[in-house]
């Protein structure tokens, strides 16, 4: 008996011990996850200007003889540093004459004074303010502090401190010339405005053996190192730039100014292919102006690679997408570093549509990887025989999901095991074909498909794949047709039927393989490109499927496609090009949405190496962008970009780099007024709900017109639910404004009638609410006599509350003697009246 009371005694101790310990761990669990790190005080350090304090003496750091002593007793005495980050952690110490402290040459023991940034300058902080250590990776030493103050590289690193001056020069950089702040929600899981590029290809710098590409989005020491030509444009003013000569003039033989920053004479240029247009900052711009959604598809060409005669990295397309993929994380960081730290930039890379949500409504840019590329997953194809198998697709499709990878192009350029490929037309079209020949063994399986028509404008006419993408004054893709042409050499082309022209080859065995592999992974696949045979396969396993994540991003799918794609909830975002070209793709496109999906529209900028930008305007004097002008929601004022000595305007230099699409979208409002900028700043949202839907959550829908409400809510719509919870269980909101969704009721007279769930500052589910006749709370609901709720508790004279259970409360609304929505309330909700009719106040109930 004593043995048993013992061990009841034991018992009792250790639930009263984990009672009190789970909590304290939870707490602390809650308090690693969300406090600062310890050593956050080294990323504050960025963009700052400090004096740099030797803590062993007590002194100053001076430029002194070519190099620093700590001899300086005030801090007005010292050289100031510009903080410059260049990785998380990682400065240049920029000084007031424009120099960087430096580690010594080899041999040196001195640190010294440099007049260009290099590893030497690139220093490493660590510790906490006052207590800081920095050494130099590049020499593997610590800075320190001789008996003299004069700083050296030892192995015994001494203590610094940072302390905030005035004097410091301004860092080179290019200017945003937006002011404001991006829009932020009132909750993570609202519904969120901006707009959306659903074709982008920022990390192209290393596309084509990576030095066919002039510049990069950025360099960790800055737009000096980030903004210059290739080394072969500045033999003679670009004669030997062979790549850019064809693109922007048809002829090897061409000039152009080769300097970048800070002149940029003559590029970066709407119709220049291998100059780079989206430098960081000019994507922080756009961000500005209202850009919330980004999709980065990792781009290559193997068989231009081949050919093209400089190359510092693989002509295989997946290993260079892997290459892309790293690189797209160092500029997150890099970014981050510049913003003080971990996660504290605006460029975020997500993995789903919850994350990207969250994201937007921080006020920040989501960025969704995808992949471009002609031999996908290395599955090319040589007369007819394939070069992977089932299992590689697998294996690959796995490791590139777990690196990030979202969204997928089947084919680019070429024919490959999985799908045969859309086509071009003219002379890119003939070349591209030859280039087929030499890649598969096989030219272009055209044949004759008269009867492929679709509505295209107000006209019926045959669109094909041979011109399916074909707008006013633009060329497609002649980075490729172009690129190929000066490099290949030419070869005899078939002789196909009378057109109108597809290609024969459809989705392969491997490539319906590979869709529902996507399908089951929730990946969102991008049609475009695709042979006309091999996108209706595509279509026909998403309608099977009932799969909604399709998008087609970038103008070359046939509209046919279109009413397909929406009608499964997924978006269409047509190629970007110029204003007036875009405004008659929306006006052609928008009547094709489905009215059952949230409908917003993007673009699809395919902007860094294979699509030339959209020129200016001829608007002839009228209704030009007028600057400065406003963004979409109000929030934020745009001037002229400037990037050095050069000042950008869209009516003379149209979309010249990334920086110039907030111009862009308002020379869209200056075409088309209001509607068409209204329904680009719900792409975001659209882009979203397809990922969602995407994900499994259901679409867009009512209701039914009868239901119980319960202790835990009303049908699916249930109290304590996260926003999540309530999306996987309730499917998509007609209405998510903020903390209040609503759902539309089925049935008829329950056209106004509407089902509201109103969030808690915590995100979660505190009252469900209807004011539908045929939902019901212990069989009393909307049109019933007040005087079935008496001798209930009152909180108000229209308002009665009743004891649910579980800590809930049933709530009835009356307005002149009948019942005019009934309710369930959480207990923190309906304890106190005014609380709950705070939260009936937001449901908007009467």
């Amino acid at each position: 008996m004593v043995r048993g009371q013992l061990r009841w005694a034991v018992v009792l101790v250790l639930a009263a011990w984990l009672a009190a310990a789970i909590p304290a761990v939870a707490r602390a669990q809650e308090t690693a996850e969300t406090a600062p790190e310890a050593n956050d005080a080294r990323y504050a350090l960025a963009g700052g200007c400090y004096a740099l304090r030797s803590q062993s003496l007590g002194r100053y750091v001076v430029k002194e003889g070519g190099g620093y002593r700590a001899t300086a007793e005030v801090v007005a005495a010292a050289e100031p540093f510009r903080m410059q980050a260049t990785d998380l952690g990682r400065y240049l110490l920029y000084g007031s004459g424009r120099d960087f402290m430096a580690g010594p040459a080899p041999g040196g023991g001195s640190v010294g004074v440099a007049t260009e940034a290099g590893p030497s300058a690139d220093w490493r902080v660590d510790g906490a303010a006052g207590a800081f250590t920095i050494d130099l990776p590049s020499a593997d030493a610590a800075l320190a502090t001789g008996p003299d103050g004069r700083l050296t590289l030892g192995t015994e690193p001494g203590v610094f401190a940072f302390e905030p001056t005035e004097g410091c020069a301004d860092f080179p950089e290019a200017e945003v010339n937006a002011s404001g702040e991006p829009h932020r929600g009132p909750t993570p899981y609202g519904e969120v405005r901006g707009f959306v590029d659903a074709h982008m290809h920022m990390m192209a710098f290393e596309f084509l053996g990576g030095q066919a590409h002039c510049g990069r989005p950025w360099h960790r020491y800055g737009i000096e190192h980030a903004l210059v030509d290739c080394l072969d444009h500045y033999v003679a003013n670009g004669a030997a730039a062979v790549l850019e000569n064809v693109l922007s003039s048809g002829t090897p033989v061409g000039v152009h100014d080769p300097v970048g920053w800070p002149t940029f004479k003559d590029w970066p240029h709407h119709a220049s292919l291998t100059h780079e247009q989206s430098y960081y900052k000019w994507l922080e711009r756009a961000w500005m102006g209202g850009l919330r959604v980004f999709v980065n598809l990792m781009v290559d060409n193997a068989v231009l690679c081949e050919v093209y005669p400089y190359k510092k990295n693989s002509c295989n397309e997946m290993e260079t997408v892997r290459l892309q993929i790293k690189r797209i994380r160092e500029l997150q960081d890099y970014i981050d570093a510049q913003e003080g730290g971990p996660g504290k930039g605006w460029f975020r890379i997500v993995d789903d549509p919850f994350e990207a949500r969250r994201v937007i409504n921080d006020g920040k840019l989501a960025v969704v990887l995808g992949i471009e590329a002609s031999k996908l997953f290395d599955c090319g194809v040589y007369n007819d025989v394939p070069e992977c198998t089932t299992e590689d697709i697998d294996r690959q499709l796995d490791d590139f999901y777990d690196l990030g990878i979202r969204d997928l192009e089947l084919v680019n350029k070429f024919d490959n095991a999985l799908a045969g490929v859309a086509g071009d037309e003219g002379t890119t079209g003939a070349i591209v074909n030859a280039a087929n020949r030499v890649e598969t063994g096989k030219f272009w399986q055209m044949e004759s498909c008269p009867g492929h028509v679709h509505l295209n404008g107000q006209t019926h006419e045959h669109v094909h794949d041979r011109n399916q993408f074909t707008l006013p004054g633009v060329a497609r893709d002649s980075l490729i047709g172009n690129g190929l042409q000066a490099f290949m050499p030419a070869g005899l082309l078939p002789l196909y039927t009378e057109g109108p022209h597809c290609n024969a080859r459809g989705l392969t065995a491997l490539g319906e393989h590979l869709v529902r592999r996507m399908i089951e992974k929730r990946m969102i696949i991008d049609p475009d490109h695709l042979s006309l045979a091999a996108r209706n396969g595509v279509l026909a396993l998403a309608e099977a499927a009932g799969y909604p994540g399709l998008v087609s991003s970038h103008s070359w799918s046939t509209p046919d496609a279109f009413p397909r794609i929406y009608a499964l909830g997924g978006v269409v975002t047509p190629y970007a090009g110029s204003s007036t070209s875009f405004v008659k793709a929306w006006r052609e496109t928008k009547p094709m949405r489905s009215e059952r999906h949230y409908f917003g529209f993007g673009y699809g900028a395919d902007m860094n190496g294979f699509g030339a930008q959209g020129g200016p305007r001829n608007h002839n004097g009228e209704n030009p962008v007028r600057y400065p002008f406003t963004s979409f929601d109000g929030g934020v004022s745009v001037d002229r970009q400037r990037s050095g000595e050069r000042v950008f305007d869209i009516n003379k230099d149209g979309v010249a780099h990334y920086g110039l699409y907030p111009d862009w979208i308002e020379d869209l409002r200056m075409i088309a007024g209001d509607e068409i900028v209204d329904d680009m700043a719900r792409g975001a949202e659209a882009y979203l709900q397809m990922w969602e839907r995407t994900e499994g959550i259901g679409p867009r829908g009512c209701r039914g017109p009868r239901g119980n409400f319960r202790t835990l809510g009303l049908g699916r719509v249930k109290l304590h639910a996260t926003a999540r919870e309530l999306l996987e269980r309730a499917g998509q909101p007609r209405d998510r404004a903020g903390r209040v969704w609503t759902w539309c009721v089925d049935g008829r007279g329950n056209e106004d009638s509407e089902v509201t769930a109103v969030f808690t500052p915590r995100g979660r589910v505190g009252l469900v609410v209807s004011d539908a006749r045929g939902h019901r709370a212990r069989r009393i609901g909307p049109g019933a006599t007040a005087s079935r709720v008496s001798g209930a508790s009152t909180a108000g004279v229209d308002l009665v509350t009743r004891p649910a259970g579980r800590g809930a409360s049933l709530v009835y609304g009356m307005r002149d003697g009948r019942v005019t929505f009934v309710a369930v309330a959480a207990r923190s909700v309906a304890e106190r009246p005014a609380r709950l009719r705070y939260y009936l106040r937001r449901a908007e109930v009467r």
